[in-house]
């Protein structure tokens, strides 16, 4: 009976704290709430089959206690019960599972007319590139990447020359703007991960992966490396500025093009690209 007691408190007791406790969500800073609501559905329905299990659980150990000269009955199986308990267990994971597959789909899929940013981890630090006036970001490779160029451009692409380099981990991203997030790893497994924002991803070396939002509300905020990437691990950090476009464009230009890091002149890189796109037989820009 003692038993019965103290699984019916664990159940009162878990509850009253999960509405009451002061450990919840980060202010939403994207437009990932959807994000949000579908985690709360998934911790109702985790909880509502916990508190109901657990209540059985209590009331079978009270129920068929043991007495004395009270003798078990022995049922095999129980065609009627276990229909209705794989029925509804389907109806919960379904219920679990349709909300996340509807965020995805919308996670994968960048609005048209998104601004791109590269994120690119190393052991343990963050950098960033911009595309320039060209909206295309130039080729890269981390076979190519020396300290002369830590991004591993290439030289020979002149649509990378105009690229924007932002080191030392601070980000500046545009209010309202949605914004797509290339990943690329120079060593091992890293994560990309703002709280407040919701989405993140894996940079994931040998590959580029992506991930999208739309930062809602300015503010400096903290970017985490989510993936257990070494004994330094724990001091992957940067920082995301979310400001508005006439504060963010000045910053932008303020930071050191590929083609400035070579020591190139901006006419170069143009005559480049105009001999390029005339060559393919594209008319001049």
């Amino acid at each position: 009976m003692a038993v019965g007691v103290i699984l019916a408190a664990l159940v009162v007791g878990s509850v009253i704290f999960s509405l009451l406790s002061p450990w919840w969500f980060t202010p939403l800073a994207s437009n990932w709430g959807t994000i949000d609501d579908t985690l709360i559905i998934t911790f109702v329905i985790t909880g509502a089959v916990f508190a109901v299990l657990m209540l059985f659980m209590a009331y079978a150990v009270a129920r068929f206690r043991h007495r004395d000269g009270a003798r078990a009955d022995y049922e095999p199986e129980n065609r009627r019960l276990e229909l209705w308990l794989t029925g509804a267990t389907s109806v919960g994971i379904a219920a679990m599972l349709a909300p996340g597959l509807i965020v995805w789909n919308d996670f994968i899929r960048v609005p048209e007319g998104a601004s791109t940013v590269e994120a690119l981890g190393q052991q343990w630090s963050w950098s960033f590139r911009f595309p320039g006036a060209d909206g295309v970001l130039g080729t890269a490779d981390t076979s190519r990447i020396t300290a002369e160029n830590p991004f591993g451009l290439d030289p020979d692409d002149p649509r990378g020359r105009d690229d924007v380099l932002v080191s030392g981990g601070e980000l500046h991203l545009p209010a309202g703007t949605p914004v797509k997030v290339v990943l690329r790893s120079t060593d091992v497994l890293h994560n990309f991960y703002v709280p407040q924002f919701r989405a993140k991803m894996d940079l994931v070396p040998g590959m580029v992966s992506y991930f999208w939002f739309t930062p809602e509300k300015t503010g400096t905020y903290e970017i985490l490396c989510a993936e257990l990437c070494g004994v330094g691990h724990s001091l992957m950090r940067g920082t995301v500025v979310v400001e508005d476009e006439g504060t963010f464009r000045p910053w932008l230009e303020q930071n050191p093009t590929f083609a400035q890091s070579l020591g190139r002149r901006p006419e170069q890189d143009v005559a480049e690209i105009r001999d390029e796109v005339q060559g393919e037989g594209g008319a001049e820009p």
